[in-house]
C-alpha cells in the first residue's frame, strides 16, 4: 500500500526511510490521465515485493517543494531513492512488463538481503558478521556500537561511529560513547560547571556538547543552555 507524502513527512517517509530499503516515489496529480493509468499498476508491482521496496505518492499540485528538489518537468515521474539518494527513474505510464523489470533492479541482491538478516537478528555475533560483509553498513554501525556502550567498551564503539558520515542518528550514540550512561541525572550541575571552562577547555565544550545531545532537543532545558554555550563562546 502506497504512503502519501507531503513537504512536511518526506524528510521522514523518504529520506530517512530510504537508509533502510528502497523508496519510490511517484509524483502525480489528480488532473494527470496517465498518472491514473501508471497508479494502481506500480501500486501492484511494489506490493508484490513483500516490502522490500516501498511506494510513496506525492500530489505535485498539493507539494511544491518536492517537485522542485526532483526538477520535475512532467508527471507521472517516479523515482527510486537508497541512502537517501536517486539511484534510478523513469517519466510516463509504462506498461506492467516494464514497470515489474524496472521495481526487480530495485531488489536488494544476495548479499544485501544476508546483510539485513544478520541486522534483523541484531546480537553482537551477527552485527559483526553483517559488519564482514558491508563495513561501512550504517545500521549495523549504530546498533553494534550501542551494544558496546552498554558493556562499557566505549572506545571501540566511537571507532565503529567514526567509519560513517556524522548524523542526527550517529550523534546522540557518540555522545553517549564519550559522556557514559548516566542513569538518574538532570545534568543541570555538570553543566554549569562545565560553563566556565568550554571557552578554554575543549574537552569540556565536548562534554557540554555532548550531554545536550543525549538531553534533546524536546528538553525545554536544551536551547537555554545552547544559548548559554554561544555566549561563553563568542
Amino acid at each position: 500500500m502506497a504512503i502519501d507524502v507531503t513537504d512536511a513527512t518526506f524528510q521522514t517517509d523518504v529520506v530517512e526511510q530510504s537508509m533502510a530499503r528502497t523508496v519510490v516515489v511517484d509524483l502525480w496529480a489528480p488532473w494527470c490521465g496517465p498518472c491514473k493509468t501508471l497508479g494502481p499498476i506500480i501500486e501492484r508491482v511494489i506490493d508484490d515485493t513483500n516490502g522490500q521496496v516501498v511506494l510513496v505518492k506525492v500530489n505535485v499540485d498539493e507539494n511544491p517543494a518536492i517537485s522542485q528538489a526532483f526538477r520535475v518537468q512532467s508527471i507521472p515521474a517516479v523515482y527510486a531513492l537508497k541512502d537517501g539518494q536517486v539511484v534510478d527513474g523513469f517519466t510516463g505510464a509504462l506498461p506492467e512488463h516494464e514497470v515489474r523489470s524496472w521495481v526487480e533492479r530495485l531488489l536488494p541482491d544476495e548479499a544485501e538481503t544476508m546483510v539485513a538478516s544478520l541486522i534483523a537478528l541484531g546480537d553482537e555475533g551477527s552485527l559483526r558478521a553483517a559488519l564482514e560483509l558491508d563495513p561501512g553498513n550504517e545500521d549495523a554501525i549504530v546498533a553494534l556500537a550501542e551494544l558496546l556502550i552498554i558493556r562499557g567498551e566505549s572506545t571501540e564503539a566511537l571507532a565503529l561511529l567514526a567509519r560513517i558520515p556524522e548524523s542526527d542518528r550517529t550523534r546522540p550514540v557518540a555522545a553517549k560513547a564519550r559522556v557514559g550512561i548516566v542513569p538518574d541525572d538532570d545534568h543541570d550541575a555538570t553543566l554549569t560547571d562545565l560553563l566556565d571552562r568550554v571557552k578554554t577547555d575543549d574537552d569540556a565544550r565536548q562534554q557540554f556538547v555532548d550531554i545536550l545531545e543525549l538531553m534533546g532537543p524536546l528538553d525545554p532545558r536544551t536551547a537555554g543552555y545552547r544559548k548559554l554555550l554561544s555566549q561563553r563562546l563568542f
